[in-house]
C-alpha cells in the first residue's frame, strides 16, 4: 500500500507504529520508542516518500506580483519623463497595492 506524506501526517502514533512493524529498514529501528515527530520522517525515509511540502500556487503568485511590479517600475520611469502626474499617481498606487499584497502573501 503506497502512502503519502499527508496521509502519514494525519495518522495517529499507533497507526504509524503498525505501518512500521512490517518495514525492515534501519530508519525505523526502535519505532516503539519514537514519537510522531520522529516516526513520520523515519517512515518517509524507509518508504522513499518526499517529506517536503510544496506550495506551487503561492510561489507562482508571488513571482507574478514581482514581475508586475518590475513592469510598472519601467513604465513609471517612462511616465516621469513625460510629466503626466495623473498617470504617475495611478502607477504609484498600483505598485503600492502590489507591494502590500506581496507582504501579505509572505506572512
Amino acid at each position: 500500500m503506497a502512502h503519502t506524506f499527508e496521509e502519514l501526517k494525519k495518522k495517529s502514533v499507533a497507526e504509524l507504529r503498525e505501518i512500521a512493524v512490517g518495514i525492515e529498514h534501519e530508519a525505523v529501528q526502535g519505532y516503539t520508542q519514537m514519537n510522531k515527530e520522529h516516526l513520520i520522517p523515519a517512515l518517509c525515509k524507509a518508504l522513499n516518500i518526499d517529506v517536503h511540502v510544496h506550495h506551487h500556487a503561492e510561489i507562482s503568485n508571488k513571482s507574478r506580483i514581482k514581475i508586475r511590479i518590475k513592469e510598472l517600475k519601467k513604465k513609471r520611469a517612462e511616465v516621469l519623463a513625460t510629466h503626466d502626474s495623473e498617470q504617475l499617481a495611478s502607477i504609484r498606487s498600483e505598485i503600492h497595492n502590489l507591494k502590500r499584497a506581496l507582504r501579505k502573501a509572505m506572512v
